[in-house]
């Protein structure tokens, strides 16, 4: 097997060791030897000051220069015989300034795979097969003015150390992952979105730098401070874990932090074809020819306000409620009636289950859209590009969740609506809907017929709205913050934990249960209460006789 740039070795016998979040150490599949993540990110520090001495004698062969430019900032590499005029990102006139200076270079490189009219051609047969895009129409006529670019990347590989929630509880959750291969642009001029669209790169291809790769080519300097790299770098890092925490923390509503500071990081050069005039943006991946375009227009995305969300999910259920009353036979006045009763108690509880997103205020937001040529890259095969036959993607290892488990942390499976805890709150609203029924059934002796379910009518008045309410607001949000959790035995089953004890009712929950039966005025209204239960139970059971 090949060894990768990006792989740390075994320091026992120097075969590639891989990460293991639940150890969280690098672990050598031949010998069994262990690399912890300092000596790991030692190793690459070392590769690192290795390939700079190389990289500072390979720069005597070539004359260098650097073009800056005065408008949007872009610093480029170019040959000394190369002859620039304008900045190709925002049209502006550039400044030749002074040689290059080695340590301005990554170590490590993709070269280009694809040329500037394959790249061409690849823009062309995207244009012809989404004509009715008026961004193609207008790229048509410019393919042959593609620009061939080394952009500058930050590669990372390792460990992700993420505390993860859900926005609809409280309860916070440690997760470890490990991503491979994940690249983060560290050009402010580029269009991150476009930049993803033409994404993954083949990074078994990665070499070590030398200019010879570069030459005839131009190169973008990294220009965005290191605070907004490292911002950069943990947004993307999170939002390549955010898909698989959404499923199990079973809601698109979450919240991801991540952490890379243990992750090997390298800089490198990534080969892309990129045309920029104005609003028209379009790149093609210079190592795969996966093309990428962004639109001309802006979409426009609203968001309401939560209550305005209640709203009109009410209506539109009332709306659905009426119709199919009418459809049945009742008159429209009944009907509306009908609608108009189960319209209250729904907007009760629609505006209990919207006001866990209360931040939500009305807002437009911009964005364009990127279109890509689809999953399928090219491959080079005796001089020929060729289509590829697997999918390239990016990879990352499902995450692992932690919990304290008998006084330390253990790696565990994490169960929040699994199917007896349902049925148990669903039977527990039940009970609670009908409790004076089923106290009078006890009663009256289990005698049905004789049941009066007029004596529980004020009950219901009140339990019908509060109880999907609970269901809602409290049911479902205690399930997501006290899962089940499970640990793996040796035998690799699954095995709940249970805390030994119940812990339900302490000594606060007793006085204050005391205080609210005999002190008043609290103890008046408790006492009001119960009476009025026991009447209910009693006229439900044997009536108003």
């Amino acid at each position: 097997m090949e060894n990768k740039i990006t792989d740390i070795h075994c320091p026992n016998c120097g075969a590639p060791a891989k990460y293991d979040i639940i150890s969280q150490e690098y672990l050598c599949g031949n010998c069994k030897g262990r690399v912890g993540i300092y000596e790991a990110q030692q190793q690459k520090k070392g590769f690192r000051k290795l390939r700079g001495d190389q990289i500072s004698t390979s720069l005597k062969n070539y004359r260098l220069f650097h073009a800056a430019c005065g408008g949007c900032g872009a610093d480029l590499v170019f040959e000394e015989n190369e002859a620039l005029s304008s900045c190709p990102f925002c049209g502006r006139s550039l400044v030749r300034s002074e040689y290059l200076k080695s340590n301005n270079m990554p170590e490590s490189v993709i070269p280009f795979s694809v040329t500037k009219e394959e790249a061409g051609k690849l823009l062309e047969d995207w244009c012809h097969a989404n004509k009715r895009r008026p961004e193609s129409a207008k790229l048509l006529p410019l393919c042959g003015q593609l620009n061939g670019f080394y952009l500058p990347y930050e590669l990372l590989e390792g460990p992700v150390h993420m505390t993860v929630s859900r926005m609809d509880g409280f309860r916070k959750y440690r997760c470890e992952g490990c991503i491979h291969d994940a690249l983060v642009n560290r050009s402010s001029q580029m269009d991150n979105l476009l930049l993803d669209g033409m994404e993954p790169y083949d990074l078994a291809q990665l070499k070590e730098f030398d200019y010879g790769y570069v030459a005839g080519q131009r190169v973008k300097i990294s220009d965005i401070p290191d605070k907004v790299l490292e911002e950069r770098v943990r947004e993307e890092s999170a939002q390549t874990y955010t898909p698989a925490v959404r499923k199990v923390l079973e809601t698109r509503a979450v919240e991801v932090e991540a952490d890379v500071g243990s992750a090997v990081r390298l800089p490198v050069l990534l080969p892309v074809y990129y045309i920029c005039q104005g609003d028209l943006m379009a790149a093609v991946n210079g190592q795969t020819g996966k093309v990428s375009v962004r639109a001309l227009k802006e979409s426009h995305y609203y968001f309401l306000p939560w209550w305005l969300k209640a709203i009109l999910a009410t209506l539109a259920i009332c709306g659905i409620f009426c119709g199919a009353l009418m459809l049945f036979g009742m008159n429209m006045g009944g009907s509306l009636f009908m609608a108009g009763m189960l319209g209250l108690i729904l907007l009760i509880v629609a505006l209990c289950l919207y006001s866990d997103t209360v931040h939500n205020r009305f807002s437009v937001e911009s964005g364009r859209a990127i279109y890509t040529s689809g999953k399928q890259s090219f491959v080079r095969e005796k001089g020929k590009l060729v289509l590829r036959d697997e999918i390239l993607e990016r990879k990352t290892d499902q995450p692992v969740f932690f919990e304290k488990v008998k006084g330390t942390e253990q790696p565990v499976v994490l169960k929040f609506t699994s199917p007896p805890r349902v049925v148990r709150m669903v039977l527990l609203c039940v009970i609670a809907l009908f409790l004076p029924v089923i106290v009078a059934l006890f009663l009256n002796g289990f005698h049905f017929q004789s049941l009066h379910l007029g004596g529980s009518a004020a009950w219901f008045c009140l339990a019908v709205p509060v109880v999907p309410v609970y269901l809602l607001k409290f049911g479902i949000v205690d399930l997501h913050d006290n899962p089940w959790i499970y640990i793996r035995n040796r035998k690799g089953k699954l095995k709940r934990c249970r805390e030994k004890g119940f812990k339900g009712i302490t000594k606060d929950h007793v006085i204050a249960f005391l205080r609210a039966l005999f002190i008043p005025p609290v103890s008046l209204a408790v006492w009001f209460g119960i009476l009025s239960f026991c009447v209910m139970c009693y006229l439900t059971a044997f009536g108003f006789d």
